[in-house]
């Protein structure tokens, strides 16, 4: 059967109220924003040494997703999925919005936003940073590009050549990502190689978990059939995804308790780092690891939409622990500034870096989540991103009727 896409109607109370309370949350991150900018990072929990926090957090997670919910398009444009093709359309989007609500985030918690000039205009090519410039605003051309090839028929002779250009940029885009971290050697957290693979596998799971959140919800709330088979295989490559994120996670920890510089880190992350090994265990590992994965595959729950709905949740919660473990307990360990030797200064040298998030850092970050959401509920009433009906019938041709 013909796909039909058509933009939602967006005329109940209901969705005025979405969009309304989105746009709520936007504004407290842009206030919680400002108020950083008028009386300094001295409001937030950020250091001289922790100088990443709650909005990296949160902006880095958002723009690992993004990368990771353009995947669902690229199975259909560069492996040839068919199946997937009515699906690719929401995927950009998503990936759009995305990027935009974590950027937001980004370059608001510079402290003095204005000065991204200087970087967009200035480039220190040997600074990751100054190449993410680059691969951030490529992403937002290609993912742009792609939705035009996918609703417009008159240039649908470009859909695969430029499918397959935003599927490298944002597999680079994410190793991008991770390289910033992998790239600073001075932090034993981040010190790895591992991270750019490991960040890439990570995108597939955030971004399709949000995907499939953002899917079903559109779809209930509109009415709109929605078929077994889609949820099925987005359900089944999510834990494909969730498997594959965990196995990196082991190979990570057990490659740097193979080097003895790196055991006190461990120690630190897996065993007595008080938050962080309780977030690394129970949010990253537990509820946003081996919960789902269990939920999406026991015969007892692998058939309900609930259980797929409570697994992506729980996979965004699990990821920004992860977020959090990476970016502020990678901080919060103190530097090998003398290997071998005791350090203290008053500067807290050689002391576990103590950091509490603010409120108006955590503001800051739902802003951006907001953001991204707000785009996307704004977006689908005003162009035809949803196809009319996702029913079995019509995406699975192997589908036979009861």
């Amino acid at each position: 059967m013909r796909i039909v896409y058509r933009e939602l109607e967006g005329n109940s109370l209901a969705y005025f109220g979405l969009l309304g309370g989105l746009g709520v949350l936007v504004v407290a991150g842009l206030l919680s924003a400002w108020q950083m900018e008028h009386y300094g990072h001295i409001i937030t929990g950020m250091t001289n040494q922790v100088v990443w926090g709650m909005p990296h957090v949160f902006a880095v997670f958002l723009i690992v997703a993004a990368s990771g919910a353009l995947n669902v398009a690229s199975i259909a444009t560069v492996f040839g999925k068919h199946f997937y093709k009515p699906l690719a359309p929401l995927s950009a989007l998503l990936a759009i919005a995305l990027l935009a609500g974590g950027l937001m985030v980004l370059m608001l918690d510079l402290g003095r936003s204005d000065r991204v000039i200087v970087a967009m205009t200035h480039y220190n090519f040997k600074s990751v940073f100054a190449w993410n410039v680059f691969l951030y605003s490529g992403f937002f051309t290609f993912a742009a590009a792609y939705v035009w090839t996918i609703m417009d028929r008159t240039v649908s002779a470009l859909y695969k050549p430029v499918g397959v250009a935003a599927f490298i940029w944002r597999l680079a885009l994410t190793t991008g990502t991770g390289s910033i971290f992998g790239f600073l050697v001075a932090r034993q957290a981040y010190d790895s190689a591992l991270l750019a693979p490991m960040f890439i596998i990570m995108s597939f799971s955030y971004g399709l978990a949000i995907y499939l959140l953002v899917l079903m919800s559109a779809y209930c709330w509109s009415k709109r059939p929605l078929g077994d088979a889609v949820v099925r295989r987005l359900k089944n490559l999510l834990a494909v995804f969730i498997a594959a994120v965990l196995y990196f996670t082991l190979v990570y920890h057990l490659t740097n308790l193979y080097f003895t510089k790196h055991h006190g880190l461990e120690r630190f992350i897996l065993l007595d780092g008080g938050v962080y090994t309780t977030l690394f265990w129970v949010g990253q590992v537990v509820l946003g690891g081996i919960v789902p994965l269990a939920l999406l595959l026991a015969p007892a729950t692998r058939q309900s939409r609930m259980a797929v709905a409570v697994s992506s949740l729980l996979v965004v919660f699990g990821g920004l622990a992860q977020m959090y473990v990476t970016i502020i307990g990678g901080q919060a360990y103190p530097l090998p500034l003398f290997p071998g030797m005791d350090v203290s200064s008053s500067f807290y040298d050689g002391v576990v870096h103590p950091y509490a998030p603010s409120l108006v850092e955590t503001l800051l970050g739902i802003g951006g989540v907001a953001l991204a959401l707000a785009i996307v509920v704004f977006a689908i009433k005003i162009l035809r991103f949803l196809p009319e009906s996702l029913e079995d019938a019509v995406v699975d041709p192997h589908h036979k009727a009861a």
